[in-house]
């Protein structure tokens, strides 16, 4: 089979690829900031049903540095460009997001390129394709893309929307090769692999442990992290996928008030401190400027974004689990894990 490099192996979206990647028969090279992690990788890699012991090894570097990245490449046949920093509070400076995200897409292409892979698969985001156009009911397609002059747009869809048009202008620049394939999820939930997953997963951390005791009114599509992990080796193997986008989304979006009544009814006493209530626009409008999370928050309250996986679908005949599921799976690993420790409703 094939040799695939996985970049930012530590993260959740990269564990579950590289999970299904093994279990494909694929050969996987993760690299690593600190090669330190490695083991924790391993553990993760076998708590999703792989064995890292025959297929994986790893290699070091560095979004921000050079350094690695060619070594990293060399004798691959295709690379999963997972890696992106994902903040859960704005940035105070928006470079602090935008150049490792756009600067760090363009040394992965680059090694690629110069190690004649065959194709690279970047993850992308939803938020590359639908925000800065508030609410609209039209679902959102592939042909679709942020629009970044609106105030709407914070640090994080910038960063993706400008690092996913810089690997397609540098794919158009340098002849299309290697081919490229984006995935543009959603929010990404779904089971956890080690205590030390972060992402979006933590909205549902937050939702058990007491610590959100009201939600904002805010909406987002959802997506199972197993499907989004099986979406990329699709991209990746498919003929047709060459050149295109494909959004990983479960089916309609939800305000996280329904997020939590899904916690409710299915963990009972166990998230008796998701919240019951949403905290009011104008509250979170006024503290926003004193707390960064909030103010990231802010701009999209009362927007739910609709979007299309029929190309995925169609095209690829991806078929993905549920919103419930994915949430269901996600409490369940957390709280079988320990990572959270549910709090009493108060």
């Amino acid at each position: 089979m094939s040799k695939v490099l996985v970049t930012g192996g530590s993260g959740f979206i990269a564990g579950h690829v590289i999970v299904v990647l093994l279990q494909a028969g694929h050969e996987v090279r993760a690299s690593l900031r600190n090669l330190s992690r490695a083991d924790e990788v391993k553990a993760n890699v076998r708590a999703g049903g792989a064995d890292p012991e025959h297929g994986l090894s790893f290699v070091e570097a560095d979004l921000n540095g050079d350094a690695g990245w060619d070594a990293a490449a060399q004798g691959c046949d295709y690379v999963q460009h997972v890696a992106s920093p994902l903040p859960f509070e704005g940035p105070e400076n928006e470079d602090e997001l935008i150049r490792p995200a756009r600067d760090g897409t363009l040394r992965v292409l680059r090694a690629a390129r110069d190690a004649g892979v065959k194709r690279v698969v970047l993850t992308s985001s939803f938020a590359a394709v639908g925000y800065g156009h508030g609410n609209r009911a039209k679902p959102f397609t592939e042909a679709d893309w942020t629009n970044l002059e609106s105030p709407e747009v914070g640090a994080y869809p910038k960063s993706k929307t400008i690092a996913e048009r810089a690997a397609w202008d540098f794919i158009q620049n340098e002849g299309g090769a290697p081919e490229l394939s984006v995935v543009n999820p959603v929010a990404v939930f779904g089971p956890v692999l080690g205590p030390g997953a972060k992402s979006s997963v933590r909205i549902i951390r937050m939702m058990l442990d007491g610590h959100m005791r009201f939600a904002p009114h805010m909406g987002f599509g959802l997506v199972d992290v197993r499907d989004v992990a099986d979406l990329h080796l699709r991209a990746m193997t498919d003929p047709k996928a060459k050149g295109e986008r494909f959004i990983a989304v479960a089916g309609e979006p939800m305000w996280m008030i329904d997020v939590a009544r899904v916690l409710r009814e299915k963990f009972g006493p166990a998230a008796a401190a998701a919240p019951r209530r949403e905290i009011p626009n104008w509250i979170v409008r006024l503290l926003a400027p004193f707390v960064p999370m909030l103010r990231q928050i802010a701009p999209q309250l009362g927007i739910l974004r609709r979007a299309s996986n029929a190309k995925a679908r169609n095209v690829l005949g991806w078929s993905p689990r549920s919103n419930e599921e994915a949430i269901a799976a996600t409490g369940e690993a957390l709280l079988r894990l320990g990572v959270v420790k549910p709090k009493a409703a108060g």
